[in-house]
């Protein structure tokens, strides 16, 4: 009997714990991805050749350094609900993505032509890049900020900025089945602004909504 009720004390003590910040970022990171692909898909649509376009190295590093970039955010933002994390703990996370980009870009001004390299940046559909990436980010972001205010940051505007970070990665990841224009030198040029964008934003919420 002594054994049964030990066993409902550490059942109800189990569930009445809050969950850990890394478990409220994947829920996030679950019912923002839920909230902005039915949106892509009732605005821009999949591109209609996205079987093909996985075969194309060019394709497939816009799609995978943008997943990337999710990926790190998603991590480093469950780092720094947390009161005793600062930046230098998730820096070197962070900066995978944009390592990956740059080494994407290298390799494309090594392949082509510098008479292409201005015609390949601006792309063909920079204007909708650039609006699509932070609307499809803004529910997200809310959705992530929620899950950052059951934490303890110690640095509300930075736990701010990478979780609009990762908001513009969903962004970004989504727009990236969409978007036509695959060189990595237009992923530079303009999707970068645009999860920039989300990232100023999100620092500028969380230094309100997130104090502690």
């Amino acid at each position: 009997m002594m054994t049964d009720n030990l066993i409902k004390a550490l059942a109800e003590d189990r569930s009445s714990r809050p969950r850990s910040p890394g478990a409220r970022i994947l829920i996030a990171l679950v019912i923002g991805l839920a909230i902005a692909a039915p949106m892509l898909m009732l605005t821009l649509g999949m591109r209609p050749d996205i079987g093909s376009a996985l075969q194309t190295w060019r394709f497939t590093a816009k799609l995978t350094i943008a997943a990337v970039c999710l990926g790190f955010a998603a991590w480093a933002s469950a780092r720094l609900a947390r009161p005793e994390i600062g930046l230098n703990e998730v820096l070197v996370g962070l900066s995978v993505a944009p390592l990956l980009l740059a080494a994407a870009v290298g390799t494309e001004m090594m392949m082509i032509s510098p008479d292409d390299w201005m015609a390949r940046a601006i792309g063909s559909n920079s204007r909708v890049c650039i609006l699509a990436i932070p609307a499809l980010a803004i529910a997200p972001l809310g959705v992530v900020l929620a899950a950052l205010r059951g934490g303890a940051p110690s640095s509300p505007a930075l736990a701010g900025a990478v979780g609009g970070l990762l908001a513009g990665a969903i962004g970004a990841t989504l727009y990236a089945t969409h978007c036509l224009d695959d060189s990595p030198l237009f992923v530079a040029l303009w999707y970068t602004p645009a999860v920039l964008f989300i990232t100023v934003l999100g620092a500028f919420a969380g230094q309100r909504l997130l104090r502690w």
